[in-house]
């Protein structure tokens, strides 16, 4: 892996990439530490401190610790994700919307910018619902007035909109998936954080050592099992028949097609905790109320009803997202146009039922796979009683997935390189044989 990078460096356009990257990932940083106008930050530190965990800490991992300073980027990249997820709803509902994604890049561009607007959108309210909380707790969080709480909702709007268009450019002109990106930088940004108050609490004697090293063998196991699960495929054989075109004899190769156990990456984790925030956080709304106060509690994190449409969720999104950018009808079209066939099975459309059913069949594998580990770490924090240790499975997934998507977007660029130098040389090779 560290090779890759090195050699990334070394060519203009990857490492304008790489840098580009780098710059847009400090802007994110940079901006999660300017505060929102209005708004007492010490008060706000003092709150988190007190939470003791629950959901403002679980939105921590979205915002990358901005929400706890209340910065100009306090709602992250929450708003598009909660955009997408119903944008990408409504096109599989909606068969209009399903052929403008499909046919011409004009309609995608018109999607688009319809989840752009959404985000706004969700900003706008996500804005006054985070500012309303604020001003009816008794902390002396934001004691503003009308003006105050207008200037607070611009700035976060706006905060969350220059979050987007980071996310998007950082697609369009960096390495790997831009919102991906932000999110992987918020996590791995609070990690010193996490080491140091480790290392107090170790040293304050409220951690227990063993207890500490039992948490640090359970990562590492849970990290292995994130890259087996994001690593794994199912390969399927692939059999070319022979072509006879004048005295040339092309095909009979054996290949195979590598159906990926876990196809939608960290994408059902994001979603789901996404989703999940919505109740809770309009739950918190109307908590004085019976019935406020008992779904506030039914879809309190940890809470076995919240568990449950966690994990509901991921299998969900797991299938749905892989519906979406896998199409097994499309592999089969070209195997038939090329003369493949996998064994035992008819070209056409035999060929993409079989393909759909294995890739039913270890989706959900990989699915329930991904929410286990999901919720391994959260339940062993509970037992072992680790509060202060920062490690819970959803930051891990997100983590370790967005990092082996990044190196191997690199290696692949590097490879694409390669093979484009080769070209070159032999067709300069070619051109002075003919010169010749």
């Amino acid at each position: 892996m560290l090779g890759s990078f090195g050699d990334a460096f070394r060519l203009p356009d990857l490492k304008r990439r790489m840098l580009f990257t780098l710059g847009a990932l400090f802007i994110f940083r940079l901006g999660a530490h300017i505060p929102t106008p209005g708004i007492d930050t010490q008060a706000m530190s003092a709150l988190f401190n007190s939470s003791g965990g629950g959901i403002l800490d679980f939105l921590e991992i979205f915002s990358g610790g901005a929400l706890s300073r209340f910065s100009i980027f306090a709602l992250g990249v929450a708003p598009y994700i909660n955009s997408s997820i119903i944008m990408q709803l409504l096109v599989v509902i909606f068969p209009y919307l399903e052929k403008m994604q499909k046919d011409n890049d004009e309609g995608r561009k018109k999607i688009i910018q319809w989840t752009r607007y959404g985000a706004i959108l969700f900003a706008v309210v996500q804005a006054v619902g985070l500012t309303t909380w604020m001003r009816s707790l008794n902390a002396p969080v934001f004691p503003g007035g009308f003006f105050d709480v207008l200037v607070v909702v611009i700035t976060l709007t706006a905060g969350s909109i220059a979050v987007m268009w980071l996310g998007e450019e950082l697609s369009d002109h960096g390495i790997g998936n831009g919102i991906s990106m932000l999110i992987f930088a918020g996590i791995v940004a609070r990690i010193p954080g996490a080491v140091t108050q480790s290392w107090g609490l170790l040293r304050a004697g409220t951690m227990n050592a063993f207890v500490l090293l039992i948490a640090l063998l359970l990562m590492v196991v849970v990290v292995a099992a994130c890259i087996l699960l994001q690593e794994g495929q199912r390969r399927l054989p692939v059999q070319y028949a022979k072509r006879v075109v004048g005295n040339k004899v092309y095909g009979g190769q054996s290949t195979f097609i590598p159906l990926r156990v876990n196809q939608s990456g960290v994408i059902p984790i994001i979603f789901a905790s996404s989703l999940l925030i919505f109740p809770y956080t309009v739950a918190g709304f109307f908590s004085t109320t019976g019935a406020g106060r008992f779904f506030y509690n039914l879809f309190t994190p940890g809470s076995w009803f919240y568990t449950l449409c966690y994990v509901l969720l991921i299998i969900f999104f797991s299938y749905f997202y892989t519906a979406v950018v896998f199409n097994p009808g499309e592999i089969a079209n070209n195997m038939k146009k090329y003369g493949g066939f996998i064994l035992g099975i008819r070209p056409g459309q035999p060929t993409a039922d079989y393909i759909t059913r294995v890739m039913e069949r270890i989706t959900l594998g990989g699915a329930i796979f991904l929410a286990v580990v999901a919720l391994i770490p959260n339940f062993m924090s509970s037992v072992l009683n680790i509060g202060g240790f920062y490690f819970g499975g959803t930051a891990v997934l997100i983590v370790v997935g967005v990092a082996l998507d990044t190196v191997h977007q690199i290696e692949a660029q590097l490879l694409m390189r390669h093979y484009d130098g080769i070209l070159k040389k032999s067709g300069g090779k070619a051109g002075s044989l003919l010169r010749m």
